[in-house]
């Protein structure tokens, strides 16, 4: 990438964001958009604009509002793991802002002073001369220069380790603020039990799961819900859900008519594809027969369901949150693979069609996802280190001579330098994150949040290999191939050779995701547009129009491991080529903001694990950390710096480090701890019948009340 091409990039990246501020600045302000730009306030029947301050068409506003909010305004809008996820940018940012007053200064005046006329420039398809005088490539090899880079490796390090464990004390403050909170939740009086063994003595499963709980609790034991196989009843109940839905909107649609004409329109439709081929048919008539022919059959179904279809798992409830807390960590039986018991998750995030599988199961089912996600890395590697290598222009001009008249045109040549090889990176990683879902969940994980940490961990391990070190083999070994024929010894060199300058790659990779990504999040072009269209075309209940505007989560499963990834990215070259930190800290200072103002007016979090996100973020920006390290002791190896083993105890004190806080923070996320729950009363005991209820899968309840039907039917 020439320099041209490298200013280009950022200039453009800038101006788009500018105009998508403009337009969110304006759009907001319009009351027919504040579904779009509100909803989460709407949703909790607050103010949309909350006073006159977004009412301005000031563009700056929201930043105002972003910065006046407190962490208590962000839990009690969009819960703690929002929060968390807040306490992750602002560690990165603190980690890159402290970083870059060493480096910026030193390192960078060091690099530019230089004068040795036999330092090579860095190669590889993104290097320019200019950006490595602003280098460690432009520091002479063995030179003494090179111990200010040593020092800069330290406090690196050093200020990665405060702010690691103060936001680890701080996760672990809000962790417990919530769990004590003396408002009652149903999963705090729960607890998840697999692994049921078969039952000896003729008993049903229920009968066996309450005889054995109020056996070891017969003071706090209340009931159990044991775990059924659904798939048929789920089933009947969405096509009788579907149908209730279409014949209100039928009904409304010929309410309508009768407007214009007093008689109205009757609503038919064809039975058939789609509703484009088949018999045509009265709307209201066939979907009132549908529902009347669907409930019965619904009813059998449950019936037959908790009858016959009980599973080895169940939830099992108690009166004291403070036994359930103790229940879900203790031991229930002699061998580990009966009677395991958990916590439970909400009742809206249960994955119930994985409560069923066995302890042996779960186990070879994670072992062969493990080989499955491991086949998918290598596999991605040689796409994505193909895409960085002929995505460049001179390699196209090789590959594709047809397109040589389209690429000597000066400005399509220099707009294609600056963001054809990002956006394909971009759209290539986009078709991966539903796929590793999809493996978490076929582990036998119980919740929803649960498999999208595992997903998140899956994700960054793929993008930091395919990514960071895929673009940097691919595109050197691509541009040197010849050279590392003749010389195959050369290939450690080449890749050293490689680092500064892939930096251009990297920075205008971070810049496009933070000024084009961050600008369209606030902005929310393409979700308004979409809403609008259906609004107009398609929605003819207040049922269709919310679902319309209903917006998701902040998406935890690829958020947190792209945000990572760009910390990896920022910190591995924070020392090679100190220029970077401006833009990792500009991406996660931005981030903050943005993502501040979506969170307490957007976002809808789907579920609330009470920050057991955190010590996933920990270990990852650990392994970041890492990977840093590993890197210079390898950089300063090929600049032939005689004191390189220096080096050498920072991974070992980065080892240590993580074990410490292992074993000093992790329990309290894999279990919740005794004194916290017992620490404060409760408002009002809770009615348990309402926390059992809150647990049946909406399918299961009856119109005579849920728990009659399951004590009528078990």
């Amino acid at each position: 990438m020439d320099f041209s091409s490298f200013i280009t990039s950022l200039f453009t990246s800038f101006i788009v964001f500018v105009i998508l501020m403009i337009l969110f600045a304006w759009l907001s302000t319009k009351p027919g958009n504040a579904v779009i730009y509100y909803p989460n306030r709407i949703l909790k029947g607050l103010d949309p604009v909350d006073g006159s301050k977004s009412k301005t068409r000031n563009p700056f506003a929201w930043i105002r509002e972003a910065f006046s909010s407190s962490e208590q305004d962000v839990v009690a809008l969009s819960g703690v793991d929002s929060a968390v996820y807040f306490v992750f940018l602002s560690t990165v940012f603190g980690i890159l802002l402290l970083s870059g007053l060493f480096l910026v200064p030193i390192v960078i005046p060091l690099a530019i002073t230089e004068k040795t006329p036999d330092i090579k420039d860095s190669i590889g398809k993104n290097a320019f001369d200019d950006l490595d005088k602003l280098s460690m490539a432009h520091i002479k090899e063995n030179g003494t220069r090179l111990w200010a880079c040593v020092l800069a490796c330290y406090w690196v390090s050093l200020v990665s380790y405060v702010f690691l464990w103060k936001a680890y004390k701080h996760v672990s403050d809000l962790r417990a603020a919530a769990l004590m909170s003396p408002e009652a939740k149903p999963e705090q009086f729960a607890v998840l039990v697999r692994d049921i063994p078969a039952s000896s003595d003729g008993q049903s499963r229920k009968e066996q799961v309450d005889a054995y709980f109020k056996n070891i609790y017969p003071e706090t034991f209340y009931k159990s819900l044991v775990v059924t196989e659904n798939k048929e009843v789920n089933k009947i109940y969405e096509e009788l859900e579907e149908c209730k839905k279409k014949l209100r909107r039928a009904e409304i649609i010929y309410a309508d008519s009768k407007k214009v004409n007093p008689e109205g329109v009757v609503q038919t439709h064809k039975t058939g594809f789609l509703g484009l081929v088949g018999k045509k048919v009265d709307s209201i008539k066939y979907y009132n027969e549908k529902i009347d022919e669907l409930t019965p059959k619904l009813e059998a179904a449950q019936k037959s369901t908790v009858r016959e279809k009980q599973q080895r798992a169940a939830v099992v409830f108690f009166t004291s949150r403070v036994t359930a807390a103790a229940a879900a960590q203790s031991a229930h039986a002699q061998m580990i693979d009966t009677w395991t018991v958990t916590d439970a998750p909400e009742p809206r995030q249960l994955l119930w069609t994985k409560l069923s599988k066995t302890y042996y199961e779960r186990e070879i089912r994670q072992y062969v996802v493990y080989f499955i996600v491991f086949l998918t890395i290598l596999f991605y590697m040689i796409p994505i280190g193909l895409i960085s290598a002929f995505t460049t222009l001179p390699n196209l001009r090789k590959l594709l001579p047809f397109l040589k008249v389209i690429l000597d045109q000066t400005t399509i040549r220099t707009v294609l330098g600056a963001y054809l090889p990002q956006l394909a990176l971009i759209v290539f990683l986009a078709l991966l994150p539903k796929f590793l879902l999809f493996l978490s969940k076929e582990e036998g994980l119980t919740s929803e949040s649960h498999a999208e940490r595992g997903a998140s961990g899956k994700y960054f391990y793929f993008s930091v290999f395919n990514v960071f070190i895929g673009v940097t083999l691919g595109g050197t070994l691509f541009d040197s191939l010849k050279d590392i024929e003749n010389d195959p010894n050369s290939i450690v060199d080449k890749l050293a050779q490689s680092l500064p300058g892939n930096a251009t790659f990297f920075i205008t990779f971070v810049a496009l995701k933070f000024f084009v990504g961050y600008g369209l999040e606030l902005s929310r072009i393409v979700p308004l547009i979409i809403f609008h269209l259906k609004r107009k075309y398609l929605c003819k209940t207040e049922e269709d129009l919310r679902d319309a505007w209903l917006p998701g989560d902040l998406g935890y499963a690829t958020k947190i491991p792209n945000d990572l990834l760009v910390f990896t990215i920022t910190l591995c070259y924070v020392v090679i080529t100190p220029l970077i930190i401006p833009f990792g800290a500009i991406y996660f200072g931005l981030g903050w903001l943005v993502f501040r103002n979506q969170v307490l007016k957007v976002v809808v979090p789907k579920y609330e694990s009470n920050g057991k996100m955190w010590p996933h973020i920990h270990l990852r920006i650990v392994a970041s950390l890492l990977l840093f390290q590993v890197t210079m002791i390898g950089y300063f190896g090929v600049k032939k710096f005689i004191y390189t083993p220096v080096i050498i105890p920072l991974p070992i004190l980065t080892f240590i480090f993580a074990f410490v806080c292992n074993k000093k923070f992790y329990r309290f996320f894999q279990s919740t701890a005794l004194e916290v729950v017992a620490r404060h009363e409760l408002k009002d005991m809770p009615d348990m019948e309402t926390v059992y209820k809150s647990f049946i899968p909406p399918s299961l309840n009856s119109e005579k009340g849920p728990d009659e039907h399951y004590d009528d039917n078990v």
